[in-house]
């Protein structure tokens, strides 16, 4: 089950992350658009992991 919540947290955390940094680009805010690159790497993390736990039986 903690492959499912993994890339779930994961799709979530990169829609929210590219959302960030297209306000960003609208508004000219570089700020904004770094936490929203940082927010989309680590749902990639997460949806890596999620990977892993699959692949692996969730046994990590």
């Amino acid at each position: 089950m903690g492959e499912l919540k993994d890339k779930a947290a994961g799709l979530t955390n990169e829609a929210i992350g590219n959302t960030k940094q297209a306000v960003a680009d609208a508004t000219n805010d570089p700020s904004l658009d770094q936490r929203g690159k940082a927010q989309e790497r680590k749902g990639e993390v997460q949806q890596v992991s999620g990977d892993l736990k699959g692949a692996m039986g969730d046994d990590i």
